[in-house]
């Protein structure tokens, strides 16, 4: 939410959300967090939804003044997530039990797709202006097509998959994570330069990406090797999700709070490689020796705790001071 409301505020020109407003808008968010651990379920459900009915119209005014429809992608992924949100609260709340899988994994697999609208937006740009040197890194448009018409069609196949155990709906979502490979791993090909390998702030998002790529191939492996289909959920969620958060949370608050994102604090790249480590462990490590799961579960937490601890340590001084260069923000 904080990272949109920032960015579609430098793509429109138009002030977003500021202020106590925007206070507001966190409080409600937190609000969200909290009311679940005190029972009150149906008060939950509807102080979640109103967070991102909220969100989704403080991102859409802006584009929508400014007329830039290209950028109504990112709202409307927004807006997709209310109906997953209601979804699952119905089945939390016994109302339809299957909504508990269909909206969770709906919800998971609309975040997905931002993260790969977002990254495929700006991942190229970053290791452009990061690498040094004249480089530009290649996109195709046919890629981008059929990438997302082959993710909408996986994502659906997959969720019906999960939520009812239709084996059809399976395979067929097998077929198109089998697709998708390919296409991503294009996209990574045409991005690569060797100097991204000098730069934690360029390497964590692509090895980021990567993990994305290698969910797909863990999604097909399980309808035809026998590979736990939680594998790829998890190589998507601690490895793509994961490291494409902190990699970009690390880059854009440099960038926002005014300071040099060619200089990053030092300490990266060990709060990069414990993330690592914790997706390695709870991908691979799961899969390959699964006789030590809870051993293998317990150490990948401990990981993911430390690193996002280790970047608020270093990263919480920046955030709530003022920018360094004087302007808003």
């Amino acid at each position: 939410a904080g990272f949109l409301l920032t960015a579609v505020k430098n793509w429109t020109d138009i002030q977003t959300i500021h202020g106590r407003p925007l206070l507001l808008l966190a409080l409600v968010w937190l609000l969200a967090r909290l009311l679940p651990f005190t029972g009150l379920l149906p008060l939950a459900a509807l102080v979640d939804t109103l967070f991102l009915c909220w969100l989704t119209y403080e991102i859409a005014h802006p584009v929508i003044r400014a007329k830039q429809w290209n950028q109504s992608a990112i709202g409307g992924k927004i807006a997709l997530l209310i109906p997953a949100n209601i979804v699952f609260y119905l089945g939390l709340l016994g109302y339809w039990p299957i909504g508990v899988k269909v909206g969770l994994y709906a919800g998971f697999y609309i975040i997905l797709g931002l993260v790969f609208t977002m990254g495929r937006r700006v991942i190229p740009f970053f290791i452009e202006r990061g690498v040094g040197c004249p480089f530009e890194a290649k996109n195709d448009v046919w890629v981008d097509r059929f990438s997302l018409i082959l993710f909408l069609g996986f994502a659906v196949a997959d969720v019906i998959a999960i939520s009812s155990g239709n084996e059809m709906a399976q395979m067929l979502a097998a077929l198109l994570a089998l697709a998708l490979v390919p296409f991503h791993a294009f996209r990574m090909v045409g991005w690569h330069h060797p100097n991204i390998w000098e730069k934690p702030l360029l390497w964590v998002l692509y090895m980021a990406y990567g993990w994305l790529v290698a969910g797909f191939l863990f999604k097909f492996l399980s309808a035809v090797a026998g590979v736990s289909p939680w594998i790829g959920i998890h190589a998507f969620a601690v490895g793509g999700i994961g490291m494409m958060t902190l990699g970009m949370m690390a880059r854009v608050a440099l960038g926002h709070s005014g300071r040099n994102v060619f200089d990053p604090p030092a300490i990266l790249i060990v709060v990069f490689l414990v993330l690592f480590s914790a997706a390695f462990i709870r991908v691979l490590n799961v899969w390959l020796v699964p006789e030590f799961y809870g051993e293998w579960i317990l150490s990948a937490q401990l990981l993911w705790i430390t690193a996002f601890g280790l970047f608020v340590w270093s990263y919480a001084p920046m955030l709530v001071k003022p920018r360094v260069d004087g302007r808003y923000g």
